[in-house]
């Protein structure tokens, strides 16, 4: 069961995080409210490698983005009657971030925030996590990390290391319709309480390792069509035996519009 006070200690880190910026907020007070709104089809629903739906499923969601604060609403529905849910949306998350740049510290950022999970129509327990990540955008790849800890129903901790590459206007039709390259890799480990809650299985140990290529392309000033294929296998050799499907490949197609 979601806890509110949970909320309100991650709210407090995060406008205590917000107030260390100095500089970098007063600059972000300029910038207008961004609105977001994605239309995301998947021919599988694979998350941290987890094979959650083995069917099509849509997965809308929209966000709002002020201060450096992302706040933001993901559903997925399934589409067809694989799991006895057809037409039903079976997980809400409910988030909010922030993200800013590190004072005094060229090419890196810094993030902070809370998930609250929601399982409509099913009868997994609801649960909550925070999370925090670093970006170095200096390095080459722009390698990442980030650490989310269940402080609910699973009380572990699931930590993801990750690069990525975008190589920019790869197809060109004028100067607001073009396509960019993106490459992405990214790796996980789960604790003993995190792997115990999501697998059975004692101990820590590696989690999925997932690949992604996509071809985001613009049209226009504000719409992007995003088609994907994707890969993730689970690595460790309990985490696959008690895992149904441990290697998938899906792909999918998103349209997002941000103002």
């Amino acid at each position: 069961m979601f806890e509110w006070n949970k909320l309100i200690t991650v709210a407090v880190i995060l406008a205590v995080g917000m107030g260390s910026v100095g500089k970098a907020a007063d600059e972000m007070n300029s910038q207008p409210l961004g609105v977001g709104v994605k239309l995301n089809y998947v021919s599988k629903y694979i998350w941290r490698g987890q094979n959650l739906n083995d069917r099509s499923a849509f997965q809308p969601s929209i966000s709002l983005s002020k201060y450096g604060f992302t706040g933001s609403i993901w559903s997925t529905q399934d589409w067809t009657g694989v799991n006895g849910h057809s037409g039903d949306f079976t997980q809400i998350n409910y988030s909010l971030d922030y993200t800013s740049a590190c004072p005094s510290v060229n090419g890196v950022s810094w993030s902070v925030g809370v998930i609250d999970y929601d399982f409509p129509h099913t009868k997994t327990d609801n649960t909550v996590e925070i999370y925090g990540g670093l970006t170095f955008t200096a390095l080459p790849l722009s390698p990442w990390i980030k650490v989310y800890r269940d402080v609910d129903e699973i009380k572990g901790t699931y930590y993801q290391l990750g690069v990525g590459k975008a190589l920019e206007k790869v197809i060109t039709w004028n100067d607001t319709c073009y396509s960019d390259l993106a490459l992405g890799a990214s790796v996980a480990y789960g604790n003993g309480a995190y792997n115990k809650g999501y697998f059975g299985v004692d101990g820590g140990g590696n989690n999925d390792l997932t690949l992604s290529v996509a071809l985001p392309t613009s049209l226009g000033k504000y719409w992007v069509i995003r088609p994907s294929i994707n890969y993730s296998t689970m690595l460790a050799d309990g985490i696959r035996k008690a895992t149904d499907k441990s290697d998938n490949f899906w792909f999918g197609v998103g349209l997002s519009v941000n103002f």
